[in-house]
Order: C-alpha cells, then sequence, then structure tokens
C-alpha cells in the first residue's frame, strides 16, 4: 500500500506522522489550497442567535475574537476536528454526532430543529461557495440565515503530467481525500490516458456524498470513511 495524501498544505503532518509509524509509504501533493478573504463587518455575527462553522478552515481564518458574540449565542461545529478548533479558541459549542460528522448529522440536533430554529438568526461561517444543504433546510424550518464567508478554496498549480508521473513511478495505489473539491481537482489533473490507472486505485472519502461523487465519476473501488478526520480515515485503510 503507498497513499497520497492530498489535504491543503500543512493539514497532513499528523497523517504523515501514523503514516510514518506504522511503516506505510505516503506521498504528499494537496489537492485543495485555501487563502482568507477580507473579513466582512462583524455586525452579521454580533447580531447572531446561532452560529454554525463549516470547517476547521472557517475557525482557522475568523480572525476576530469570540468577544462579539451575543453571550445567548449558541455554537455549532460540523465534524470533532472543527468542534476542536473552536475549543481551542475558548469557544464553547455542540459538535456532531460520532455516527454522523456531516451537516446532516448537525441537521439532526434538537437545538437545530424547527422548534428551536424559528425565526432565529443563524450565521454560518464557510467559505466561497459549497453545498446549500444545510442553509436550505434551516431557512424551511422558519430561520433567518447568512453566510460569512472568510476564506476560498481553490486547486493548486501543477503541470498535469508530471504530478501523475510522479504519482505513478512511486506507486501510488490509495488516495485519502477529505472533500468533494478534492476529488474534483483529482479528476480534473488525471488525463484521458491515466484515467484507467486512477480508477484502479483505492479512494478512500469522508462521506456518502462523496462517495456517490466518486461513483458518478466512473470510480468503483471507494471507500466512505464516514468523517474527515484521520481516526477515521486511517480506520477505513484497514476495510
Amino acid at each position: 500500500m503507498k497513499i497520497l495524501l492530498t489535504r491543503p498544505d500543512g493539514r497532513n503532518q499528523s497523517m504523515a506522522e501514523s503514516l510514518t509509524e506504522q511503516g506505510i509509504p505516503f506521498l504528499v501533493t494537496p489537492l485543495l489550497a485555501v487563502s482568507a478573504l477580507p473579513q466582512p463587518s462583524t455586525a452579521l455575527l454580533e447580531s447572531a442567535d446561532i452560529l454554525i462553522f463549516i470547517s476547521t478552515n472557517a475557525v482557522q481564518y475568523l480572525t476576530c475574537s469570540a468577544d462579539v458574540l451575543s453571550a445567548n449565542c449558541q455554537v455549532y461545529a460540523v465534524g470533532d476536528a472543527t468542534l476542536h478548533a473552536l475549543q481551542k479558541r475558548d469557544i464553547k459549542a455542540f459538535g456532531t454526532p460520532a455516527d454522523n460528522q456531516q451537516t446532516e448529522g448537525l441537521l439532526t440536533l434538537a437545538g437545530l430543529q424547527p422548534d428551536a430554529v424559528t425565526h432565529k438568526n443563524i450565521v454560518i461561517v464557510r467559505g466561497v461557495g459549497g453545498r446549500e444543504t444545510l442553509a436550505e433546510q434551516l431557512s424551511s424550518f422558519g430561520a433567518k440565515v447568512s453566510y460569512y464567508e472568510v476564506y476560498r478554496r481553490h486547486c493548486p498549480e501543477y503541470d498535469r503530467l508530471a504530478i501523475i508521473n510522479e504519482w505513478q513511478q512511486f506507486g501510488i495505489d490509495t488516495i485519502m481525500l477529505t472533500s468533494g473539491e478534492a476529488l474534483t481537482n483529482l479528476i480534473s489533473l488525471t488525463s484521458e490516458e491515466n484515467f484507467s490507472w486512477l480508477q484502479a486505485c483505492h479512494i478512500i472519502v469522508p462521506s456518502i456524498r462523496v462517495q456517490q461523487q466518486a461513483h458518478e465519476a466512473g470510480l468503483s473501488f471507494v471507500v466512505n470513511a464516514g468523517a474527515a478526520n484521520d481516526a477515521a480515515m486511517l480506520k477505513a485503510l484497514s476495510l
């Protein structure tokens, strides 16, 4: 087994250490780059009854302090990694269920049910673009939902032929992807003549949604880890 790690630059260290301890060879090629955006006015945050952080990037790139939040503001995090990032900033938050670390898991929590969010101001801290499922569902419950976008995602620039050649010469047969965007970028980098190689690789993804996306793209050996954190990804390697 030879693994390709694809998290954004600087986010692969802990997984790399785990694989090194187990003697599993790997390469690091970030398939997603993240850059900060100028911060909007904090007025939106100050008026929030409920604040939802979509990712660790949302926590990292929010430059203002928690002091701007109302004392009664409830904070939620999608995924354990996001929850831990908030805790490091001394922000108390509710996390997603252990068996569903995605947006869908967040929507099962009591504090985000219709009777709890009707007429509430909900602010979702995220990057530009992304899924609309959460906002659409909360809006249907009668909440007023706004976005506070603090970062932008894009694909790093690579020489397509050179990067694929590097992966193949190393013997990559397993690829870890932690988002649908990383999958999209992977496919866009893979030329038609090399697609059969990609189809032969085992692909580890964080959710059913990304698994379906991979199948629709023509990939067969796809394992849903159930979450994007290291523990879930490592567990999926044994499947």
